[in-house]
């Protein structure tokens, strides 16, 4: 596959973003309309989440998706029934793609006994097998061999699925990484490696931190494939999403997508992001907001009118306000779950 030119990065460097619509990456009346749905309820549900942080209701740490909604979103709707997605602790956003409750997610992060995974797991360690997401995991990287590892048994069962495995740019320099592609490679495993590169890792840009900064190539010297992505385009997302996946349903092996995206807000919530400028962040948002171009050709197509997106706005921030609600009010876990689903 061959890579595509460079979108954006935390600079705002030069170069031009891949025009989706041009390599055949047009969506449907209907696709653009559930794009735009499933992303809106994406960012209603984090800053509300991050809302529910800053009041004490949220412990521990909470990541945000903020901006990069276009990823999961474009992914899932290339993907299969049955195709296993698994991810960092920034996991929100995944969760909610995958069909989870928003009821059930916003319990976890709240850590109550109706949580997705019974208030022990809070935002970062939530999973749920009915819809095939397994993690949110804490340390930077363990994902990529758990992911390897779905896609292993994938090929052994020969269930014909894949596993959407995400990692950030920080995890791309981690050595557990480049051992799951080697293996990967060695055995043709059905995976596609998603590099969501948001430009900074936990604070520092990649350009000081990586000596190889087009992530696409990660998987070079074990002969995986690779294609850079402009993340924040939902179309090009899912085209590119929907090759990766042909060339693991064809027994081809593994495959990486690097995805440039950028994320709004810090880290984490107690992350004051003062290592890039306002007037970056307000650029990201005025000129690629994956949201908002979603929006513009709605109404400049005149498939949807202003009325038709507030309604779906404010249909989104109802689901997510009963979330809340539900979330703050279900008690928390009976102290006998201490010693539920553990090995030893």
């Amino acid at each position: 596959m061959a890579a595509a030119s460079s979108a954006i990065d935390g600079k705002i460097a030069p170069g031009k973003a891949p025009n989706a619509a041009a390599n055949g990456a047009s969506f449907s009346k209907e696709e653009e309309l559930t794009a735009y749905r499933n992303m809106l309820l994406i960012r209603r549900f984090e800053e509300k989440a991050g809302q529910m942080y800053g009041m004490g209701l949220i412990g521990g740490f909470c990541h945000l998706y903020i901006g990069q909604e276009a990823v999961v979103t474009g992914v899932k709707m290339a993907a299969a029934e049955g195709d296993q997605t698994i991810t960092s602790y920034r996991d929100h956003g995944h969760m909610l793609a995958c069909g989870m409750d928003p009821k059930a997610v916003m319990a976890e992060l709240t850590g109550r006994r109706s949580g997705a995974s019974k208030g022990k797991g809070g935002s970062m360690h939530m999973f749920s097998t009915a819809k095939h997401f397994y993690g949110g995991h804490g340390i930077v990287g363990a994902q990529v061999p758990l992911g390897s590892g779905l896609a292993f048994a994938n090929l052994y069962r020969g269930n014909g699925k894949i596993c959407f495995t995400y990692l950030g740019d920080g995890a791309a320099n981690q050595g557990q990484v480049y051992e799951s592609f080697n293996m990967a490679e060695l055995w043709k495993l059905p995976v596609v490696y998603i590099i969501e590169n948001n430009r900074y890792a936990m604070g520092t840009s990649v350009s000081r931190s990586s000596a190889l900064t087009d992530f696409s190539k990660r998987g070079q010297s074990f002969n995986i494939p690779g294609e850079q992505v402009d993340g924040m385009d939902v179309r090009a997302v899912k085209s590119a999403s929907a090759r990766a996946a042909e060339w693991c349903r064809a027994g081809k092996g593994p495959i990486i997508l690097e995805m440039q995206t950028y994320r709004y807000r810090g880290h984490s919530m107690s992350d004051p992001a003062k290592y890039r400028s306002k007037d970056e962040v307000q650029k990201m948002r005025e000129e690629h907001d994956p949201i908002e171009q979603v929006r513009a050709r709605l109404l400049a197509s005149k498939q949807a009118s202003e009325d038709d997106l507030k309604k779906i706005d404010a249909e989104v921030r109802a689901i997510v306000a009963e979330a809340a609600d539900f979330a703050s009010h279900e008690p928390e876990p009976d102290l006998a779950e201490l010693w539920t689903d553990i090995l030893v």
